[in-house]
């Protein structure tokens, strides 16, 4: 039996519409999500995205589920695997692991970013949090973002750029802002992902990099870049020694903890969305994925499909007067 037909018959039970719970309703969710899922990565292979991914697509493979192809399709800031996916037969088989920037900055940021994350998709799960830094080559001559703005002061000639995988996002604003209070001119340099980013950080070619810090943590172990700050409000049990930016007098990155969810085309069924947000959250409870992302740097922080839409909406609220105040608009 599939881990689709055993969790069948608890998703709709607690589900407000009763509909949801005929058992029509959940044979035809089953014969939507016959065959292979796939699940769809914004970025390249081998930062923070692809490590989650890769880590539910085996976790629900281990429930039951089947096979569940994880597909890159890096480019444009993760807004070319959204329009792929927005654009995709909406019957639960192809999927979005949706960096939350998506959500709640770029509608902000970009003139037209090709998509309306409220019409175009439907909110299935969110999956973690995603604590973010800055970090810096290992041979670097500072060891804090409060020593690198120092240092940056005092060598205007050198490099002072900051390599990020994501356009328009909280990393980017974060550093518009300390540029606007600092009174310095850091420039944010774009890749096709964290990878890419965090090797030319660690030879120099770009004085420092932002980005999710699971993505770090592999560089970060083999000695090749030391971390600057974290975001938020205080400091990551993987990462105790190391302070927040907050800490550091740089509040501008206290928001800049954003989070993963899973999105699928707007159309997809009600019937199956809900037995896909079951899935995820089944998911999210086992042990080993837990300690597994965690050691990553990631917070486990499983919610429904309706409470990720909720946290997308109030953080889209919150960071519009921070666009607005930095005036960033992107093409």
């Amino acid at each position: 039996m599939s881990m689709i037909s055993r969790i069948r018959g608890g998703v709709f039970i607690g589900l407000a519409c009763c509909a949801m719970a005929l058992p029509a309703h959940a044979e035809k969710a089953d014969a939507a999500l016959a065959g292979p899922l796939t699940l769809v990565v914004g970025y390249a292979p081998g930062g923070a995205a692809d490590t989650v991914a890769r880590a539910y697509a085996e976790q629900l493979r281990k429930d039951g589920a089947g096979a569940v192809i994880v597909e890159n399709r890096p480019g444009a800031s993760g807004r070319i695997a959204l329009n792929y996916v927005k654009d995709s037969k909406p019957d639960g088989r192809t999927m979005y692991l949706v960096p939350s920037p998506l959500l709640t900055i770029f509608p902000l940021t970009y003139k037209a970013p090709g998509y309306d994350a409220e019409k175009d998709l439907r909110a299935v799960a969110t999956l973690v949090d995603i604590p973010t830094a800055i970090v810096t080559g290992a041979s670097q001559p500072f060891d804090g973002m409060k020593s690198y703005v120092e240092w940056a002061k005092k060598n205007p000639s050198s490099v002072t750029s900051l390599g990020v995988a994501t356009l328009g996002s909280s990393g980017h604003l974060g550093i518009l802002a300390v540029n606007e209070s600092q009174n310095m001119k850091i420039e944010p340099v774009a890749y096709r992902g964290a990878s890419p980013m965090l090797i030319d950080v660690a030879s120099g070619v770009v004085s420092i990099g932002w980005d999710a810090v699971a993505s770090m943590m592999p560089l970060y172990q083999a000695g090749k870049i030391k971390f600057l700050g974290v975001s938020g409000a205080k400091r990551l049990d993987a990462l105790p020694e190391v302070k927040t930016l907050a800490e550091q007098g740089f509040p501008e990155f206290k928001a800049a903890t954003s989070f993963y969810g899973i999105v699928v085309p707007s159309k997809t069924p009600d019937n199956t969305v809900a037995v896909l947000e079951t899935a995820f959250l089944k998911a999210s409870g086992a042990p080993e994925l837990q300690t597994q992302l965690a050691a990553k740097g990631l917070v486990m922080a499983p919610a429904k499909g309706a409470d990720m839409a909720q946290r997308a909406r109030e953080e889209l609220a919150s960071w519009r007067p921070v666009v607005e105040r930095t005036g960033i608009v992107m093409d």
